[in-house]
């Protein structure tokens, strides 16, 4: 039998200008973004203004992580403790952690089979919810109905904030993912499309917002060193009542990031050969079910999700380990590793249950697919799961 040998965790290295500018940084001392000389601008403001133009907004902010990227985003959007929110319930632990630890109360939307927001569901919470926020998750990059949720927003009057985690470089209906709503927030965590170990990007067009998340993120009064900010008088107006959170980027991870900007376009088109690799070997697998993308979905696949139908899950996930290949399940009842259930949140106390989301996650098997792997590695991983599925199928 075939054995998978390579980790599907390893990730590639970083590009050479990114290695010799972060030598450089290291030998210079100056790894705090605002300890610059005269005129010189910091790595981390050169990135947020190259960021912002490849995101094609007008501001942006780059802060440690895509956890705080989303907190900074609920305080500057006005989320106060108490306030609820509307947040699709297939995500990660960081999305809820966030509305969290701004005092928010989540009001969770079911998803449909395809992992995508239940739109039906969405318009009857935002009628009687009382929310006036929506966290959208665009969880492992798969992208709903923009134009529905657009709509269903306007209609309410709820500010829509997009978690684009899993979407940085993806596009829907030819327009960026992050570009729908007021604000968004991105991660260049290891795992995501750009790697900076940490770290994550705020993007919007609305001045007062962005300025003050630049406050919120500890930029002291030093926010003139940004470029990718608003300018003076938006600052003067809300300085003094915004506080100051603590979550910059720095240098070292600036100049890292800027030399993979670069080729993150390139990179999407390679992440999309393996992903479609991995459906052509699995379409037509017994106990195995592809979701077809949409066309107008211009997706980065660098996770790839199914749904098995085989008489047990974790044996499944057990022997496709023993030959190489590391599968997630969303089902199962406890959290292991990053996977977990609006259900495993306790600290939100009890919660509505969502069946639908439940039957969905009860067969949904989720796995990386890092750019180490070739496509026949990745026609490989789909061989061996689809053996592995065929011999446990209901």
């Amino acid at each position: 039998m075939k054995q998978f040998e390579k980790s599907f965790t390893q990730q590639e290295a970083i590009p050479a200008q990114g290695i010799e500018g972060a030598v450089a940084i290291l030998q210079s001392g100056r790894i705090h973004r605002y300890n610059t000389g005269p005129g010189e601008l910091a790595e981390t403001s050169l990135l947020e203004q190259e960021y912002a133009a490849y995101q094609e907004a007008k501001y942006c902010l780059a802060v440690t992580s895509g956890g705080q990227a989303m907190q900074i985003a609920l305080r500057a959007a006005g989320l106060k403790p108490g306030d609820k929110i509307l947040a699709n319930a297939y995500t990660l632990a960081p999305v809820p952690g966030a509305i969290h630890a701004c005092g928010g109360v989540p009001v969770f939307v079911e998803i449909g089979h395809d992992w995508l927001t239940d739109i039906s569901d969405l318009r009857a919470k935002a009628e009687t919810s009382g929310a006036k926020f929506f966290m959208l998750s665009h969880m492992r990059g798969h992208i709903a109905d923009m134009d529905a949720i657009v709509a269903i927003c306007e209609a309410f009057d709820i500010t829509l904030i997009e978690d684009c985690a899993h979407t940085m470089g993806a596009k829907w209906q030819g327009r960026r993912s992050g570009n729908f709503g007021k604000v968004a927030c991105f991660s260049t965590q290891t795992y995501k499309h750009m790697n900076s170990g940490e770290g994550g990007f705020l993007t919007t067009d609305d001045e007062e917002l962005a300025a003050r998340a630049v406050i919120l993120s500890g930029s002291y009064m030093l926010y003139e060193r940004h470029v990718a900010a608003p300018s003076e008088d938006v600052f003067r107006r809300i300085r003094l009542d915004t506080p100051n959170c603590s979550a910059r980027l720095d240098n070292l991870r600036a100049t890292i990031l800027r030399a993979q900007l670069g080729q993150l376009d390139q990179n999407c088109a390679r992440w999309n050969h393996r992903y479609q690799a991995l459906e052509n070997g699995l379409r037509h697998a017994p106990g195995v079910e592809i979701i077809e993308r949409p066309q107008h979905e211009a997706y980065v696949g660098s996770s790839f999700q199914f749904h098995a139908h085989v008489t047990d899950i974790p044996a499944l996930t057990a022997s496709c380990g023993q030959r190489g290949v590391e599968l997630k399940w969303f089902g199962g009842a406890e959290p292991v590793a990053f996977t977990s259930r609006y259900d495993s949140w306790q600290y939100f106390g009890d919660v509505d249950p969502l069946p639908q989301t439940l039957r969905t996650l009860s067969t949904t098997i989720d796995l990386r697919v890092p750019l180490t792997f070739s496509v026949e590695d990745c026609a490989d991983i789909a061989e061996i799961i689809a053996e592995e599925a065929q011999r446990l199928a209901a």
